[in-house]
């Protein structure tokens, strides 16, 4: 099987997106910028749904649906908000097609909407102009709604799973009767975020606060977490927003306190999106393709038959019948994989390419001498073991993997952490080695802009358990009191 994947080495990108195409993942679709995930990628989507979706209700969140269209006039109510969207927007202005008469369909003159509807870039306004609604006293507080969606932001430069027009998230939107509780909500959601992307994705990440230039559109404060590629350049993986009363007094969303006064919500949205999927390939895949990490695998375990006659392949049947039964009783997600249209040669390089942790080979020799062979996907590496309380070695070694994915991509994040005290060394780091930049700046967003415009590296987050530490900024010497951390970014 040829895989026709570009080596990391060679072409980072084009490696990327070849592992995505060739792994069956998603593809590019017909409208521009939009793609298709197909069942094998959305089969990890799910399993990374169903875990953060646990996560969620056991915080005590819900599950809500809100409409995909937002009038326009909504985002006039709150001014950031609409100025970091316009952009991005895509806009309904009709609602009806006709036949001009010569067999083309055309958009009906006639049948201009009165207001023109957004298709959702995100659902703060919506969805607070609905919470007006819900909410009269301090005894409607606190609602802790989530919602699974797909929104629009119209994207110029797209890549699969990275930055498409259209993908698919979730959006916490919460109203609290204190600033203090809806900070401790932000807080709370970024830990599970945090939690999510490194016992889950096995992808370690820095917990920090977005700068001024950087923060989400309306929000008072916005917590991220950013992870580190194996290029070299971060993304963020996941940002939750402390967003005061800002939306609250935009909609006039007001509650009477056990005080008796009347006062604004105070609220948080928070997130992550279908960019989780391109973290999880960048941060863990090889050049043979990808590698999963078994929490996340949607085949955990593949069994590969080795046989020549169909006495030999009865006999294999009987033993994996058995062998499988163990292991769905022991929650791991197993294929037989006893196709007779492919050579096990084949079938070893498709599941390779597929990121399966774990590969089981056995023939009529392995049966005779009650020996198994396990390939791993993460070291590549293969031994033989008996049969006798293989369930359980599978049950471990899984485990194994899943640590070993992680204590991979964290040795790798934590070689490319680098302080620099100097403008010069900071762009040549940048340039020669990459990763997070460890460095002292003013705090002014004209710095923070003129760095980016000259070396296209942006502030990535200031790190929650940053150090006071006394210093000048490099770009511009001016006092500093902590570091930041740049990098190049996704």
């Amino acid at each position: 099987m040829s895989k026709g994947i570009t080596s990391r080495s060679e072409d980072y990108s084009q490696w990327y997106n070849d592992l995505v195409i060739k792994a069956d993942l998603a593809e590019y679709s017909a409208v521009r910028g939009c793609m298709v995930i197909k069942p094998y990628g959305y089969a990890i989507w799910e399993r990374m749904q169903a875990t953060l979706d646990k996560r969620f209700k056991e915080t005590g969140h819900s599950n809500a649906y809100f409409p995909l269209f937002i009038p326009k006039s909504f985002f006039s109510k709150e001014a950031s908000h609409v100025e970091g969207f316009a952009t991005e927007c895509a806009v309904v202005t009709h609602y009806r097609l006709k036949n001009d008469g010569n067999g083309n369909i055309i958009v009906d003159e006639d049948a201009k909407l009165e207001e023109e509807l957004i298709v959702r870039p995100t659902s703060e306004t919506i969805i607070w102009n609905t919470y007006r609604g819900w909410i009269e006293s301090y005894r409607d507080l606190p609602i802790l709604v989530n919602q699974w969606a797909n929104v629009v932001r119209w994207e110029m430069r797209t890549r699969l799973f990275l930055r498409t027009a259209e993908f698919l998230w979730q959006e916490g939107h919460t109203a609290h009767a204190t600033s203090e509780e809806a900070i401790a909500e932000a807080e709370q959601m970024l830990e599970v975020y945090a939690e999510f992307a490194e016992g889950t994705l096995a992808v370690p990440v820095v917990r920090g606060r977005k700068t001024e230039n950087e923060r989400f559109a309306g929000a008072i404060d916005t917590l991220c977490i950013e992870a580190l590629m194996q290029d070299g350049k971060a993304l963020q993986a996941g940002t939750s927003h402390f967003l005061g009363q800002n939306f609250a007094k935009a909609f006039d969303v007001k509650f009477t306190s056990k005080e008796g006064k009347l006062d604004y919500v105070w609220a948080t949205s928070w997130g992550v999106s279908t960019r989780l999927m391109g973290a999880l390939i960048m941060a863990h895949s090889d050049d043979q393709g990808l590698v999963l990490p078994p929490k996340l695998a949607p085949t955990q375990v593949v069994i590969v038959p080795i046989y020549k006659t169909d006495e030999e392949k009865a006999n294999l049947d009987a033993y994996v019948d058995q062998l499988t039964a163990a292991l769905k009783q022991l929650d791991i997600r197993v294929k037989y994989d006893d196709r007779d249209t492919q050579r096990p040669g084949f079938k070893f390089a498709e599941w390779e390419l597929k990121g399966v942790p774990l590969r089981v080979a056995l023939g009529s020799r392995d049966m005779q001498n009650g020996t198994v062979e396990l390939a791993r996907r993460d070291t590549q590496t293969k031994e033989t073991v008996q049969q006798a309380g293989l369930p359980d070695r599978i049950a471990a070694l899984l485990g194994e993997i899943q640590d070993n994915i992680y204590n991979k991509a964290l040795t790798y994040r934590d070689e490319h952490i680098t302080e620099v005290n100097s403008y010069d060394e900071f762009k040549q780091v940048l340039e020669e080695k990459g990763g997070f930049i460890s460095a002292h700046w003013d705090g002014t967003v004209e710095t923070e802009k003129r760095v980016k415009e000259e070396t296209k590296a942006t502030i990535r987050c200031i790190p929650l358990d940053a150090k006071e530490e006394e210093g000048v900024c490099i770009f511009t010497g001016k006092p500093s009191k902590q570091r930041v951390l740049f990098a190049k970014a996704y």
